[in-house]
């Protein structure tokens, strides 16, 4: 399935900063993208999830690959949680849920015994030529990024 593509606000000083803090998914087109959308920053487990793919980013570089965080948090928020946590690639703003939408991680999820909407995390994995490979939904945290690495460098190799 091809990666649906978007133009959206993206934290600044990154690979993925094309156009001076826009994002256009297919201005990636040639690298691997992962693709990882999460509920709130700076909240434990979505803390968790980007220090693992911040830990794996060379060996993601090293495949060829590019990640994007992407979250409704707004960009100062974005850029507070990437400064803090020294994330070394872009966040995605989506305060609208647009993009939210088109990969359809917005769900009904029971919150302290509340139904609310909120992001279900999910993380998608596409090739270079914009394919969608692999795609994990309502995932647990541990060994995930080893998990998404894992499946970017088997596509590389296969290429």
């Amino acid at each position: 399935m091809t990666a649906p593509d978007f133009t959206a606000p993206v934290t600044q000083g990154d690979e993925t900063d094309a156009t001076k803090g826009v994002l256009t998914l297919r201005a990636l087109r040639g690298k691997h993208v992962v693709l990882y959308f999460y509920p709130k920053d700076g909240t434990p487990g979505c803390t968790k999830e980007s220090m693992a793919f911040r830990d794996l980013a060379p060996a993601f570089a090293d495949a060829n690959a590019v990640i994007v965080g992407v979250s409704r948090d707004s960009l100062p928020s974005h850029e507070r949680f990437k400064a803090k946590l020294e994330l070394p690639f872009g966040l995605v703003s989506d305060k609208d849920e647009a993009v939210c939408a088109l990969y359809g991680v917005m769900k009904e999820k029971k919150m302290y015994g509340k139904t609310v909407r909120g992001i279900e995390r999910s993380t998608f994995v596409i090739d270079a030529d914009g394919t969608i490979r692999n795609a994990w939904r309502g995932l647990k945290v541990d060994s995930h990024a080893d998990d998404v690495l894992a499946a970017v460098q088997t596509l590389e190799s296969s290429r």
